[in-house]
């Protein structure tokens, strides 16, 4: 019998599950999605199913397996990548939520976040996670389900429960139930897990009302996290070796390896982020400092920005408006224009994120005239995704003293050739797309192989990578300065 040589990658994201097989060379050998209910009990509140989560990563294993039709023998080990922030609190009897998870998109801790802002911890948590304090990150949102679950906060104190990311709770499933941890590219997304060591923080634990004893435990990237144990259409024993939070995943995924290298996603909301290698880099400009991931002994950081709408501007373009059938025709109805027609729309529908950092902020569309058609609503979403990375490239190139060169480019909407081509102009610089879209999978299967051996280092890892498209910018400077004045005016009034 040959030895393993596949890798199984579990990505789960925002609004639905992938699992990707990829070989020893890094080829795609097959892949499957299957989506899940998004819930919206109120304005504001974004909610998931965990069970559902459960049975839509079931149901992309089954798929992708009988898909490739492989032996499960030859699995090497299962890499996991999740939608960072969103936040579960389960039984340790039987794994059952006792809510439903808290989406990172979630603004329902809004007024506890100015509640200590007010009281004065900002800088505090600032200096201490790298973080602002803001209702996207988990902390708030474990409080939260604590405080409204009946008998939640003493079954807590009791020992009868446990939470954490996405991450946790599937590992826990993969393992069943033996397994209760995670890694630092999550934990520093919680407010609860200090850049500087030491592990959870009583300090910070205390601060967000969360008690310390929930919280899972916290290995390298690489570890060995566990064996499958109990999982639907696959044997008990294989190691999952390979985790970390979907955008520090993608980062790994583009081989950007090397401080000073970034790449931006493009999925449900769209990251930017930056290596910044073994240095801690704080943000004077509404960035975030967090952990990319850490191999052995030796942690790797990142700046980040994050834009909660991206490729969900489009979905609310097709879902809400009705001006497209779907996601797939915005590219077109957008290029049928040269321009946007004067037409801004500022996608802040779930507030603003970096630099910005407005959760009261909403949507905007601006500078509507009898000659608007939805060709021009169209294009302007598509600008607005571009100007808020532009933004958040700008405020890169002042924390790190130098403008941005060369950004690799991923997710769903990166297969737009005109929003990247929109995106090359505002930030006058090239961007390469990569063959595989796949980055936030690529990235959890090349730790996970990594961790069992199956590539001796990054080195190895990094020639895989292959370039699909080079994006240079070619709109003139006046055009370009328009759009721009045009889009600071409109975000004023967001």
């Amino acid at each position: 019998m040959s030895a393993p040589d596949v890798i199984l990658a579990v990505d789960q994201g925002t609004t639905g599950s992938t699992c990707l097989l990829l070989d020893a060379s890094m080829r795609l050998i097959a892949k499957h999605t299957h989506d899940f209910t998004q819930h919206f009990p109120e304005p504001g509140h974004v909610e998931h199913d965990p069970t559902e989560i459960w049975e839509s990563v079931c149901r992309a294993i089954a798929d992708v397996l009988a898909k490739s039709a492989i032996a499960t023998s030859r699995i090497a080990a299962i890499g996991v990548t999740n939608q960072r922030e969103t936040s579960v609190v389960w039984r340790r009897t039987d794994g059952r939520a006792i809510h439903r998870a808290i989406v990172w998109q979630d603004r329902r801790t809004a007024g506890v976040c100015e509640g200590l802002r007010t009281r004065g911890f900002a800088d505090q948590v600032r200096t201490m996670t790298g973080l602002v304090l803001d209702p996207y990150f988990s902390g708030t949102k474990l409080a939260w389900i604590l405080d409204h679950v009946d008998g939640a906060r003493s079954a807590a104190e009791r020992g009868e429960l446990v939470a954490g990311t996405i991450d946790t709770y599937l590992l826990w499933r993969l393992t069943g139930g033996r397994a209760h941890k995670t890694e630092p590219s999550n934990a520093s997304r919680t407010m609860l897990w200090p850049l500087l060591g030491g592990g959870w923080s009583d300090e910070l634990c205390e601060l967000l009302r969360v008690p310390r004893s929930i919280l899972p435990e916290v290995h390298p990237c690489t570890a060995e996290f566990g064996h499958t144990l109990g999982v639907p259409g696959l044997p008990d024993g294989i190691p999952i070796h390979g985790i970390a939070g979907d955008q520090q995943a993608a980062l790994f995924g583009q081989a950007c390896f090397g401080p000073a290298q970034a790449k931006c996603t493009y999925g449900t909301g769209a990251f930017m982020v930056l290596n910044t290698g073994e240095r801690i880099v704080p943000s004077s400009h509404g960035l975030l400092t967090s952990v990319a991931w850490q191999i052995g002994e030796q942690t790797t950081w990142c700046l980040e920005g994050s834009c909660f709408m991206a490729g969900a501007v489009v979905q609310w373009l097709r879902d809400g408006l009705g001006i497209i059938a779907s996601a797939a025709e915005v590219e077109a109805l957008a290029a049928s224009v040269p321009d946007s027609g004067g037409v801004v729309l500022v996608p802040a529908h779930a507030g603003l994120g970096a630099p910005h950092w407005r959760p009261a902020a909403r949507g905007l569309i601006r500078g509507i005239t009898r000659g608007t058609t939805k060709a021009h609503l169209a294009r302007a979403a598509l600008e607005g995704i571009a100007l808020q990375i532009a933004d958040l490239a700008r405020a890169m190139a002042a924390d790190l003293g130098k403008p941005l060169g060369l950004l690799r480019v991923d997710g769903g909407a990166a297969a737009n050739d005109l929003l990247m081509q929109l995106q090359a102009d505002l930030l006058e610089a090239p961007l390469d797309r990569p063959r595989m879209l796949e980055a936030t999978g690529l990235g959890a299967a090349a730790l996970a192989g990594l961790g069992v051996g199956l590539w001796r280092d990054i080195d190895e890892l990094g020639a895989h990578w292959q370039r699909d498209r080079r994006f240079e910018p070619n709109l003139d400077s006046r055009a370009r300065d328009e759009l721009r004045a045009r889009w600071a005016e409109a975000i004023a009034c967001a």
